[in-house]
């Protein structure tokens, strides 16, 4: 029977995530020589190549795939060891590292950690990590947190064997006009009317990704007039009369006088958030909890 190396399989599965051996290296603190050798010794120990050579990189053969599609049920078990040995070590109450982008802080994850502390037993110690939704799954894989919130958009196919995906909101659009713009108070507003508007969003990303969508999704391509990704920077050159902007329901909070937040009934915009985890970590106690209290987190939200 083959003796499988779990540390030389990580290695493997690193080196098919980052896509070069340099990248691999940095990932897990080797140099590139050790990956290297790691990874050739693992081919000598399957007695299969595992990569080849493609120009001056390489990449995995069928053979390197194949076996990665295995250790992937192999790596979720020892999740679920993991998390049970956690649980048994120190009941419920562990550390779960949370990632989430700036919006999902206060309106989902600060709201969940007050849940878990107003039960009768020791909650979670929950240590939080603001980080871009484009980075929760590069974070889940590099073992900084063990969970993350992202958008929907940039989550993996449901096939995808490293991660457990749980939806958790829809988050609403609202349309973000100077309070003294035409339609401010207009009565039933819609995407459509704004057509010919000078738009602000970002240059490249999701959110500028979502904002063509539900534009296009109403008829129309949006002109944009600015580039900004922070919401503070968008409700201020809406307030200056500068141009208007979708704005996700999380991020209203931060209210401006000279800015008023039109509700689009008939269009109903919405992006979708998720929590993700390692496949096989939601079994950990700890986690488990803070999952099911970020679900009501959203459920109370929306």
């Amino acid at each position: 029977m083959t003796e499988w190396d779990v540390k030389k399989l990580r290695i493997l599965r690193t080196l098919r995530d980052r896509g070069t051996v340099t990248a691999t290296a940095g990932a897990l603190l080797m140099t590139p020589s050790a990956v290297s050798q790691q990874l050739t010794n693992l081919a000598g120990q399957l007695g299969v190549p595992l990569l080849e050579a493609q120009g001056r990189r390489v990449r995995l053969t069928d053979a390197a795939h194949l076996v990665l599609r295995h250790a992937e049920a192999v790596f979720a078990e020892l999740e679920r060891a993991d998390a049970a040995l956690a649980g048994y070590l120190r009941g419920e109450a562990g550390e779960v590292r949370v990632g989430a982008f700036s919006t999902a802080v206060p309106a989902l994850v600060v709201p969940a950690v007050r849940l878990l502390r107003a039960e009768d037993r020791p909650a979670p110690d929950v240590r939080v990590r603001e980080a871009e939704a484009a980075q929760a799954y590069e974070l889940l894989t590099s073992g900084d947190v063990d969970l993350a919130l992202s958008l929907a958009a940039h989550a993996p196919t449901e096939r995808d064997p490293r991660f457990t995906l749980l939806p958790l909101l829809a988050d609403p659009l609202d349309v973000a006009l100077p309070a003294d713009h035409r339609l401010a108070r207009a009565p039933a507003l819609r995407l459509a009317d704004l057509a010919g508007e000078p738009w602000i969003f970002g240059g490249s990303g999701p959110w500028s990704q979502i904002t063509t969508a539900a534009c296009e999704a109403a008829g129309f391509v949006p002109e944009q007039a600015h580039s900004a990704a922070g919401w503070t920077a968008i409700l201020s050159l809406v307030e200056a009369g500068m141009g208007i902007a979708l704005i996700p329901r999380m991020a209203s909070r931060e209210r401006r006088e000279g800015v008023v937040l039109r509700v689009l009934e008939a269009d109903r915009p919405r992006r979708h958030v998720v929590a993700a985890v390692r496949q096989g970590a939601e079994g950990g106690p700890a986690v488990a909890r803070v999952l099911e209290a970020l679900v009501r987190a959203a459920r109370s939200f929306g």
